[in-house]
């Protein structure tokens, strides 16, 4: 059997998140299925991590085992021809048969987007979270870098409700985030928030942007970001923000 890496890009406005469904469109189904018909056989797609309906990446990483033959280059060019243009695949290798596309991922890095102008260009709007109101993009930068560190993210994680299949235990919340910054680049009008963790609870990067933007309106200060964190409860802090500015944009391994 081989061991395949594949790095995948996607536009994820028209898909129900990464995991597969039975009655819904998923980057994982859609792989799964167009995969399995090139190679000839059934197939499991691993992904780096479960993105949301909504959520963007460039730089999400799948693996799958098969016993197909094909080169790499081939199966690309097969496969992108397979794939609707919104699901491309960057590149697939040949990798060790105990390389996994979620366990052995060392860090994840996330952009979140958020645009400032008052009407937002419509092929901007699938990838932006428009927000024409003024933001003090120095105090978020300030609330996003005291998130740095190892910490208990329960404020920032979503409730048991939203949870579904993700189980709330005793210390599961605790996350190291290594990289946690605000970034403006006024000529495209555009505050972006960066973030490198080892690993993401589910909605923490876009709850963490929800709680940023009050900082940046001025409903918060950059401290209470510290005392949202400590207190571990998820109604203290801000709503989460639009699915449609986050992208996945690296995974990194060993």
């Amino acid at each position: 059997m081989r061991n395949l890496r594949l790095l995948i890009a996607y536009d994820g406005t028209d898909f129900h998140g990464w995991q597969r469904q039975p009655n819904a469109p998923t980057i994982q189904g859609l792989l799964e299925e167009s995969i399995a018909k090139i190679v000839r056989e059934p197939v499991t797609l691993q992904g780096s991590g479960r993105t949301d309906a909504g959520v963007h990446a460039t730089g999400q990483v799948g693996n799958l085992l098969t016993s197909c033959r094909i080169p790499c280059r081939n199966l690309l060019k097969a496969l992108n021809d397979a794939l609707p243009p919104t699901v491309r695949i960057r590149r697939v290798d040949e990798v060790a048969e105990d390389f996994h596309a979620r366990y052995s991922a060392r860090s994840k890095t996330y952009r979140y987007r958020i645009y400032q102008r008052d009407v937002c260009p419509p092929f901007l709007c699938r990838f932006v979270n428009h927000h024409p109101e003024p933001l003090d993009s120095a105090t978020m930068a300030q609330a996003a870098s005291l998130l740095e560190g190892e910490h208990d993210f329960t404020s920032f994680a979503a409730t048991e409700r939203e949870e579904d299949q993700h189980s709330l235990r005793l210390g599961s919340n605790i996350r190291r985030i290594d990289r946690s910054r605000v970034l403006t680049h006024p000529r495209l009008h555009l505050i972006v928030y960066e973030v490198e963790s080892s690993g993401f609870l589910r909605h923490m990067a876009r709850n963490i942007v929800g709680t940023l933007l009050q900082v940046g309106c001025g409903k918060l200060s950059p401290q209470d970001a510290v005392r949202i964190l400590g207190a571990r409860d998820r109604s203290l802090a801000g709503p989460t923000a639009p699915a449609q500015g986050l992208c996945l944009m690296k995974v990194v391994y060993d």
